[in-house]
């Protein structure tokens, strides 16, 4: 083979390598941050990361509790955060330590959109006077939520034998979000109470949800919302959440819109098919 053959293969494999990089280069990173004790997070939500790398053309990593759901001090891993473009929290009541929430602050900091499902609204559960009790609030600065269970925003819930009615917002109708949702539809979740303070001054809701035999008297709810968080990032957050909500196929598909809003990406139109997702509801620790 001549030298100008030789130099012209040469050639066409560095525009293949080039073209190969830029190509997974423009594909966003998301990166699912999950521990709860209750909802399964840590396997709903990979199979939904799962469906973004096949059908949506992103990449996606998935971070656990360790060594295991109900471990509420250790989420390894976290320092990839620094080159995702979105984080998706799953979490309950955790107690990290300091060097692990510091990538979490780093992140919030840089103004890049934030997502979380259900109990994320407490995430934390730091003991009074602890050098970390600020994160019991993550909810409300990361997420426009309630900060944290119970306290004066009567955060709280309508009973696990409850479910929910869920309808969009009449005024929401046409939001991209919603491209393909359901009008109404139902999920498992038993309702949760954040009005009339939550979601925070700025917050867009999308659905509502209405209480089905409440174990105590019940007002409607928003259950999924838009709005942008203390620190200037884009946020989506759902109070659903209960593994067999992921079922549903609304929800399903109000999931991957929302994460495609959040990226600024176009929502899209055409569904890639229901995803199967069986995965059970444990009783909370």
């Amino acid at each position: 083979m001549n030298n100008f053959c030789v130099g012209f293969l040469l050639t066409l494999s560095t525009i293949f390598c080039c073209s190969a990089s830029a190509q997974k280069a423009k594909k966003p990173l998301v990166v699912f941050v999950c521990g709860d004790h209750e909802y399964s997070g840590e396997e709903t939500l990979p199979i939904v990361a799962a469906e973004l790398e096949k059908n949506y053309g992103m990449r996606t990593v998935v971070l656990k509790a360790s060594p295991d759901h109900n471990s509420e001090e250790n989420i390894p891993g976290l320092e990839i955060l620094k080159d995702a473009d979105l984080v998706v929290f799953y979490l309950r009541w955790r107690r990290l330590p300091a060097e692990q929430l510091a990538h979490i602050d780093a992140y919030l900091k840089s103004g890049k959109p934030v997502m979380g499902f259900r109990t994320t609204t407490h995430a934390f559960n730091f003991p009074k006077g602890h050098p970390s009790e600020k994160w019991n609030a993550f909810g409300e600065f990361a997420l426009n939520a309630p900060p944290g269970w119970g306290g004066k925003a009567k955060h709280t819930h309508y009973g696990h034998t409850s479910s929910t009615d869920v309808s969009v917002v009449p005024a929401q109708a046409n939001n991209p979000i919603l491209t393909g949702v359901a009008k109404d539809f139902h999920v498992r979740s038993w309702l949760y109470h954040v009005v009339p303070d939550y979601p925070s001054n700025g917050s867009i809701p999308l659905l509502t949800g209405t209480a089905v035999k409440p174990e105590r008297p019940a007002v409607q709810n928003p259950v999924a919302w838009t709005g942008t968080n203390a620190f200037g990032g884009k946020v989506f957050m759902t109070t659903m959440g209960h593994p067999e909500d992921f079922r549903v196929e609304a929800f399903q598909r109000l999931v991957i819109n929302a994460i495609h809003d959040e990226l600024g990406l176009k929502v899209p139109k055409k569904w890639k098919g229901k995803m199967d997702i069986q995965v059970p509801y444990r009783v909370a620790k």
